[in-house]
């Protein structure tokens, strides 16, 4: 099994994102992590989509039936070494006056940030690859982690070019 990251620049328009994850649904896929948001163009938005494929199931029909989608304009895998790839946790660990400070230097030493603290839990907001967030709920976990949520990974490729500069072009043109 190997793991994709599909960047797919869409139309910013009711019900674009259903019709993404039904074609995945129904080819067999399923999707890691999703993440969507506005680009810079507000008419645009960005679909982060992680999937772990199985040998038998090619990738590349699914990437074929998403272009034929009216509303998506562009789709690009993106190669680990040739992209910056985040996520972004938010974490409450149980705390008291004896464990507190220990779980600060934890925080710490993931380059993390302190949000909420009360009596008894610490909040902690966490930015980073799967790997590093992985690593820094493993060191809380004897604490006790009260409540977790984490959001998909966003991805954007390095360099100076953009997967936007000939979308729009495409976009202005059939408008």
């Amino acid at each position: 099994m190997s793991k994709h990251t599909l960047s797919v620049l869409v139309e910013n328009k009711p019900g674009v994102l259903a019709r993404i994850t039904a074609l995945f649904s129904r080819r067999g896929f399923n999707i890691d992590s999703l993440a969507v948001g506005t680009t810079e163009h507000p008419d645009i938005s960005r679909i982060t989509i992680v999937v772990n494929v199985v040998d038998q199931l090619p990738l590349e029909q699914v990437t074929k039936q998403l272009n034929k989608l009216v509303n998506v304009l562009k789709i690009v895998e993106l190669d680990p070494t040739a992209a910056v790839a985040r996520e972004l946790v938010l974490v409450k660990v149980r705390a008291d006056n004896e464990t507190r400070s220990q779980i600060v230097e934890i925080v710490q030493l993931f380059r993390a940030k302190t949000v909420d603290v009360s009596p008894e839990a610490v909040t902690v907001e966490a930015t980073g690859g799967a790997d590093k967030l992985e690593a820094m709920l493993k060191m809380l976990e004897p604490f006790g982690i009260k409540e977790l949520v984490q959001s998909g990974t966003i991805a954007i490729g390095r360099g100076a070019r953009s997967i936007t500069d000939r979308s729009l072009r495409a976009l202005d043109r059939s408008a």
